[in-house]
C-alpha cells in the first residue's frame, strides 16, 4: 500500500503488525468480525500478530487466519516487538497496539496506530503513535480507506 501524505512523506507499507490482547482481542477472545477484517487486510499486507499471550489463547483464536503469530516471553517483550518490526524493515511496517509493551514497535514503525479498546491505552503507546484511534475497527478502517490517514497526518 502506497500513500502520499503532504508534509509527512510517502508510506510504502507491506506489513501490518498487530498486538493481540487489548488490540484485536479482549480477555483472550478475538473481537467480533476481526477474522473477516484480517482476511480483507491480507489482500494488502502480510499480517503479523505479536503477543505475550496473557490468556494463552492467541494461536487457537487465530488458527486458519492469514497471519503469522509470534508468542513472546520474558521481561523484554517491548524490545522483542521492536526487534521484530525492525527485522521486517520498519519503513514498510504499520503497527497497531494499545499496551506499554507496544510503545517501542509503534515508535519504530513507519506508521504507528494506538487504539483505545476495552483495556484502554497505555500512555507510552499513545505518545509513540502517529495516530490514536478510538477502536480497532477505526484503526482497521484507516487501512481500508487510506485517505483517512492522509486527512489525519497531512500538515
Amino acid at each position: 500500500m502506497n500513500i502520499d501524505i503532504p508534509g509527512f512523506g510517502t508510506l510504502a507499507l507491506k506489513h501490518l503488525v498487530l498486538d493481540y490482547n487489548g488490540t484485536i482481542a479482549r480477555d483472550g477472545k478475538l473481537l467480533s468480525n476481526m477474522d473477516k477484517t484480517l482476511e480483507e487486510l491480507a489482500g494488502h499486507f502480510s499480517i503479523h500478530v505479536l503477543t505475550a499471550d496473557t490468556c494463552g489463547t492467541a494461536e487457537q483464536e487465530l488458527a486458519g487466519l492469514p497471519c503469522t503469530v509470534r508468542i513472546l516471553s520474558g521481561d523484554q517483550v517491548a524490545e522483542q516487538k521492536e526487534l521484530y518490526v525492525n527485522s521486517l524493515g520498519a519503513e514498510q511496517v504499520v503497527c497497531v497496539g494499545n499496551g506499554s509493551n507496544d510503545r517501542l514497535m509503534l515508535k519504530a514503525a513507519r506508521l504507528g496506530v494506538a487504539v483505545l479498546e476495552g483495556e484502554g491505552g497505555a500512555l507510552g503507546a499513545i505518545q509513540h503513535a502517529d495516530i490514536v484511534a478510538r477502536s480497532i475497527y477505526d484503526a482497521m478502517g484507516l487501512l481500508l480507506a487510506p485517505q483517512r490517514i492522509v486527512a489525519t497526518l497531512r500538515s
